[in-house]
């Protein structure tokens, strides 16, 4: 697992969306959005209810996310970061890690908006690899 470096938890912290990539049985990928932050050296995001991306990883863990950064201030393409690895699903918990990811999502000392929740789940992903366009790509070289 590559610890991961100043580079990428600086561009988390701006608020890009992660595209959550799982596997369906029959192979075929399922992709959704989802607030992702770190948490010590992994990736770590929410879900309040069990859906289908929980079912898909519980099959098979492999997980893939990438994330586009919100401003781009030069030509070509946005810088984005891609994160493949390994998710494992832990029971309850799901608000404290929305709260923590609001002041991205959201704006500094903003909360989940929505209170009366389930207590959900949290998946956390020990990072193989990280690769995209941005600076985060030197330090994993």
């Amino acid at each position: 697992m590559p610890v991961i470096g100043q580079a990428v938890r600086d561009f988390l912290a701006t608020g890009p969306l992660g595209h959550v990539v799982t596997l369906n049985p029959d192979g075929t990928p399922h992709v959704t959005l989802a607030w992702v932050g770190v948490d010590g050296d992994e990736l770590v995001w929410s879900s309040f209810f069990d859906q289908h991306k929980l079912e898909s990883l519980r099959a098979d863990p492999r997980i893939t996310i990438s994330f586009q950064a919100n401003e781009h201030s030069g030509e070509g393409l946005h810088p984005y970061l891609v994160a493949k690895g390994t998710a494992r699903i832990t029971d309850g918990g799901a608000m404290p890690v929305m709260d923590a990811l609001a002041e991205a999502y959201i704006g500094p000392g903003a909360k989940f908006p929505h209170r009366n929740m389930p207590d959900g789940f949290v998946i956390h992903v020990d990072v193989d690899r990280f690769y995209g366009l941005g600076p985060w790509v030197e330090e994993s070289d």
